[in-house]
């Protein structure tokens, strides 16, 4: 479940798979169909999807194959350090958004937002800098290629996805 600065709810999904660990982190599966839901809004998804949650960065790296309308390969929420308890993720989601889209494009989403809530809830400094420079090392890493956001690497955690029926 990933929730806002101070407790508020966020995304919160059921039937999420732990998928198994690498040397990147722990990686998570969605079938097509599986519903998100957070206060006013609901999705479900289409195609299968993993998702990384790395040990110690604050991230969550979502990995879509192509379906529907869907435009981005790599969804890329800056969060705090994610935390799977009893199965459960938990990390509080900090509003920037790194996405790249199946052609290659990059951008940097939400940055309107993190500097709003900066201010109306508080954000400590030291979470904005460390946010910031999440965001900056996440922009540049997929830029260049980085292992543990490769198609290869994501193929590789739906193969397992999909052997699970």
């Amino acid at each position: 479940m990933f929730t806002k600065w101070g407790g508020r709810p966020h995304w919160c999904a059921e039937g999420v798979l732990l998928l198994g660990e690498d040397e990147h982190g722990a990686w998570l599966g969605q079938r097509p169909g599986t519903r998100y839901e957070r206060p006013g809004m609901q999705f479900e998804t289409q195609g299968l999807q993993v998702m990384l949650l790395p040990r110690d960065r604050g991230f969550t790296a979502t990995f879509y194959e192509p379906a529907g309308d869907l435009r981005h390969r790599l969804y890329v929420d800056i969060t705090t350090v994610p935390v799977l308890f009893d199965g459960v993720l938990c990390a509080v989601d900090l509003d920037l958004d790194v996405i790249q889209a199946f052609d290659g494009e990059l951008l940097v989403d939400d940055e309107d937002e993190f500097e709003l809530h900066q201010v109306r809830y508080g954000y400590p400094p030291a979470v904005v800098a460390s946010a910031r420079a999440e965001c900056d090392r996440v922009v540049e890493e997929v830029a260049s290629g980085a292992t543990h956001f490769s198609e290869d690497v994501a193929a590789h955690w739906r193969s397992s996805l999909r052997s699970l029926g």
